[in-house]
């Protein structure tokens, strides 16, 4: 028995042996085909790919696309960004000019959309709607407690579509119902164009959008009509927008052939502007006003009239965005907003402030180091020592690498802002207050005719008194040393706020412009001829810009 089992055993040996090996080989070959399928055109595709077949739960794939893409783009310079599709309508909608909509200007008042607003022979007016109704229904769902972004979502859309509004509208008892057909609304980026007096014109440029440059030539146009051939131009808060307009725009400002700005990178060929000869105004006196917060497009603009002589640089030191991106569609309707060159002004400097790859926040919160340093108050605290030196076209000396830095500094106003005034218009109860005034009197308030008009009445209402009640019965209470400090600035902003509400922006930029301290020193050199910058040469021959000429591109 014993000999019949080894014989068994010796002959079944070497049967599991081969076994084995077939199964071995079975399963090996199974593996490796599908391995195959793993196999990317790099390394994270074929991570991605593992991870989409062989994860031990199932896992959301689009979502971790869209994360790695984030964080790679994450890791190259603070600009350059990944946009996804719900958000890019928003963003688009800011410099295209136009977006389909209904045609109002809003605001939430105890959780209720507001009309604040009709644009005329929009959507909205024409199925009747007016100012100072309030939307409670959209499309018969009760629609309230939404932010801004959520409010704009719902009542854009495509041209042409329908959207049913239910209205409570003063004293009536029932919902009023209309059917608004969206259309297409425009959007503007210059928000005032005054005269300033003395034949000064005064035109704010709130970004560079596709329609800024037609806005401007308008604007200049109105104030030629109104007398005005000398221009301050604001850019204080102008984060910049699309390079071509700023480029329209200085090519309407300088004489001919002379160089604006140009651009270049690793894969991007030299590419130079220069002006034309066909601007409109080429020898008018001109300031420009900047701040910390103009940046990109801004810069190219405050660069150019500075490298030229052209014009005074008025306000403080710009931010500092020296990189140009391109836009790039994405299959998912996102977009992809890649760094591919820097521009250089006319003296050619880059004025691209220092960064560090993938350390975003960092790079955004130096405007928050210049403030603690002093910088906004004192020009003595900004650190030139380290920058590139480069001369205008008339011998001055300017600095690249850290912003445009005025010819003339201007500090912040500081001297009426108080902890009380702090507190009241950081706590959002200056505009709760300002938009329950204008509901609350906005039969007496609309029925004014002119600006003027109804700044003169708001000037005999104890609008201060009513405010700092409206702010204690909230929890500020009232500082009475401190209100008569601040109170002015106060009033004078409550003022300007209200007016807007049942007015423009150019008239409230008219009111809370008027003891502006940046605006005032520019009419002060054009009304002394100083507005020309002092140059001690002729242009430089080893100037950046010795190629052929080529014309402002449009």
């Amino acid at each position: 028995m014993k000999k019949m089992s080894n014989n068994k055993s010796s002959f079944w040996l070497p049967v599991l042996v081969a076994l084995s090996l077939l199964t071995g080989f079975y399963f090996g070959n199974f593996y490796m085909k599908k391995n195959l399928r793993f196999l990317g055109n790099n390394k994270l595709e074929t991570i991605l790919n593992i991870i989409d077949l062989q994860y031990v739960d199932t896992v959301d794939m689009d979502k971790l696309v869209d994360n790695t893409a984030n964080h790679i783009i994450r890791e190259l310079d603070p600009h350059s960004v990944l946009i996804p599709p719900e958000e890019l309508v928003l963003v688009a909608d800011k410099l295209e000019g136009s977006f389909s909509g209904i045609g109002i200007s809003f605001n939430m008042l105890s959780d209720t959309i507001l009309v604040l607003n009709v644009i005329h022979k929009g959507p909205a007016e024409k199925a009747g709607i007016l100012p100072y109704d309030r939307i409670v229904t959209v499309n018969d769902s009760v629609y309230f407690g939404k932010d801004e972004n959520e409010i704009k979502q719902m009542l854009r859309g495509e041209k042409n579509s329908k959207v049913k509004l239910g209205i409570k509208r003063g004293n009536t008892p029932e919902l009023l119902h209309f059917d608004v057909t969206r259309g297409d609304v425009p959007t503007y980026s210059i928000s005032a164009s005054n005269n300033l007096g003395n034949g000064i014109g005064y035109i704010k440029i709130e970004d560079f959008a596709r329609t800024t440059y037609n806005e401007f030539i308008t604007s200049i146009a109105k104030l030629r009509k109104d007398g005005c051939e000398k221009f301050v131009i604001d850019l204080r808060g102008n984060s910049g927008g699309y390079m071509e307009a700023a480029i329209r725009m200085i090519n309407e400002l300088i004489p001919a052939n002379q160089p604006i700005v140009y651009m270049e990178g690793k894969s991007f060929q030299r590419k130079e502007f220069h002006s034309n000869g066909s601007g409109s105004c080429q020898d008018a006196p001109l300031v420009v006003l900047v701040d910390e917060a103009s940046g990109s497009a801004s810069e190219i603009f405050a660069g150019a009239i500075q490298d030229n002589d052209r014009g005074l640089i008025i306000g403080r030191r710009t931010f500092g965005k020296g990189l140009v991106q391109a836009k790039i569609d994405l299959e998912d309707g996102s977009e992809l907003r890649l760094t591919i060159a820097r521009y250089y002004t006319p003296s050619g400097r880059c004025i691209q402030k220092y960064y560090e790859m993938g350390h975003s926040d960092e790079y955004y919160r130096d405007i928050e180091h210049r403030f603690q340093h002093g910088e906004f108050d004192s020009a003595d605290s900004i650190k030139m020592d380290n920058l590139p030196e480069y001369k205008t076209d008339g011998g001055r000396t300017v600095y690249g690498g850290g912003g445009i830095m005025p010819d003339i500094f201007i500090p912040r106003d500081t001297s009426n802002i108080t902890s009380y005034y702090s507190a009241v218009m950081h706590s959002g109860l200056f505009y709760q207050f300002v938009l329950e005034y204008s509901d609350s009197h906005h039969r007496k308030l609309s029925s004014f005719k002119t600006y003027e008009e109804l700044h003169a009445y708001l000037k005999t209402q104890p609008l201060l008194t009513l405010f700092t009640d409206f702010a204690e019965e909230r929890g500020i209470r009232k500082r009475p040393t401190l209100i008569q400090i601040s109170g002015k600035l106060i009033e004078n902003a409550l003022h300007a706020y209200i007016v807007r509400n049942f007015f423009d922006n150019s008239e409230f930029y008219a009111i809370i412009l008027s003891d502006d301290t940046t605006l005032l020193r520019a009419v002060r050199e054009i009304n002394n001829g100083t507005w020309k910058p002092v140059t001690l040469t002729i242009r430089n021959s080893a100037s950046p810009f010795n190629q052929p000429l080529i014309e402002t591109r449009g």
